[in-house]
């Protein structure tokens, strides 16, 4: 327990474990205790982030998510107590190490010119899809404007990624409208509800329970582990494995491609069921006005085409180009490793590069690409760095072509619904066990 030494006031990890719990949250970062207990009603990167580890030492995730600016914020918080026990490994000593060399470039401030140069091209393809639908009666003139709206929501979607991991525009007020802009206005998509689902994914890269970006079920599973129809500690629900999901999963490897076409649709519906919900939701109501300014500019653009069939085509068109973007989001992660449990302070390093596949482009097309945390200006700059860091202490990374890592993804899925189909047909793998295993 607590005890006073030089006026210095240490307890344990032990200790500091037992105040995981709503109304009673603590956390260290290096070394010293924080309580959050309040904080967490305010942060800004909501409350999944912190309840998943509260408890524990969190220097290398507060690291990764936070800008030095929020460090002096530490101060109000500290409890008096340091981590008496209070060891550093050698993996998150290099990358704590390598992160600090990251921030004294300024590579996480340096934005260059990628978000003007992207939302000028932005506004360029949303004139272009005017002109298409407006000013021309060619059908073909048409579907060329319905494939330039798939690409603007694409790029959109980027820049709401962009500004909702770090502050791409000149101040935080112009950052927050170019959030709501390119993602609630633009795309239909609430980035209330990207922030709340994706640092909840950040934070929990690939565990089956805690990351929703792995929860499809009953449409795919990337694991056996969902047949036990696990429950979501994201969600908080049972991810039932029924007979709908069973038989939906046998043949997820056949349709993936096709059901990416029609992933925008679920964000729509996972938007409306985040913004109704009786959650706690940072600015629903501009959240809600963005909405409404998508679902009149949209529809109304698709009225002016000349024919129902045309409108139907136009929508499939546009849905289906944004699957590249849905297939990329999918890429990284399906075909990488994955676990069970909360994620923990400890090897957080080591299960965000095991949870991770790169894709690898040539130069000119990263503007096609959304980045992370960092400008995606300066991915290239620190991918060598981090590759040499995962090499020094012996952990993957892996990085692959589009085309490899359709192959690893359409591979994981295949084995998953073989799988989910010996399941359904424990008869049949019962005899071949048994085949298999005859004695005399």
């Amino acid at each position: 327990m607590a005890e006073e030494t030089e006026k210095k006031k240490y307890i344990t990890h032990e200790d500091l474990r037992r105040h995981n719990k709503p109304g009673d949250l603590w956390i260290a970062i290096q070394g010293k205790v924080y309580d959050v207990s309040d904080w967490i009603k305010s942060h800004p990167g909501g409350d999944a982030v912190i309840l998943n580890l509260a408890g524990q030492d969190v220097t290398d995730a507060f690291t990764a998510f936070h800008p030095g600016t929020a460090w002096h914020r530490l101060d109000g918080l500290f409890t008096g107590y340091r981590i008496g026990d209070h060891r550093i490994s050698d993996v998150s000593r290099d990358y704590r190490r390598m992160a600090a060399e990251f921030r004294k470039l300024g590579l996480f401030e340096t934005k260059g010119h990628v978000a003007l140069y992207t939302l000028t091209f932005i506004a360029a393809m949303f004139a272009g899809v005017l002109y298409g639908v407006l000013a021309c009666d060619s059908i073909v003139a048409h579907q060329i404007a319905a494939a330039l709206l798939g690409l603007l929501w694409i790029q959109s979607a980027y820049i709401g990624h962009d500004s909702g991991h770090y502050v791409i525009m000149s101040n935080k007020k112009c950052n927050r409208i170019a959030q709501i802009v390119s993602g609630n206005c633009l795309t239909g998509i609430s980035i209330a509800w990207w922030k709340w689902t994706h640092n909840a994914h950040h934070l929990a890269c690939n565990s089956l329970d805690y990351d929703p970006d792995l929860q499809h079920i009953p449409v795919f599973a990337v694991s056996s582990k969902f047949f036990n129809s696990m429950t979501s500690r994201f969600y908080h629900r049972k991810l039932t494995f029924d007979h709908v999901a069973r038989l939906l999963v046998s043949y997820q490897h056949l349709t993936y491609y096709p059901v990416m076409c029609f992933g925008r649709i679920n964000l729509f519906i996972q938007t409306f069921l985040l913004l109704f919900s009786r959650r706690e939701v940072e600015d629903r109501a501009l959240n809600f006005a963005g909405i409404l300014v998508f679902w009149t500019w949209f529809p109304l653009l698709v009225s002016c085409l000349p024919t129902w069939p045309e409108r139907f085509l136009f929508v499939f068109t546009s849905f289906a180009v944004t699957a590249l973007q849905h297939i990329q989001f999918t890429l990284n992660h399906f075909a990488a490793d994955v676990y069970t449990g909360p994620p923990t302070g400890h090897d957080w390093f080591e299960k965000q590069a095991a949870g991770t596949l790169d894709i690898t482009c040539v130069p000119y097309m990263d503007w096609f690409y959304g980045g992370l945390q960092l400008p995606r200006c300066n991915l290239r700059k620190v991918a060598p760095v981090v590759r040499e860091l995962c090499k020094k202490h012996n952990l993957p990374y892996r990085s692959f072509s589009w085309w490899e890592a359709n192959k690893l993804t359409v591979r994981t899925l295949k084995k998953a619904a073989y799988q989910a189909r010996d399941k359904a047909n424990p008869v049949v793998k019962n005899l071949v066990w048994e085949a298999l295993n005859t004695h005399g």
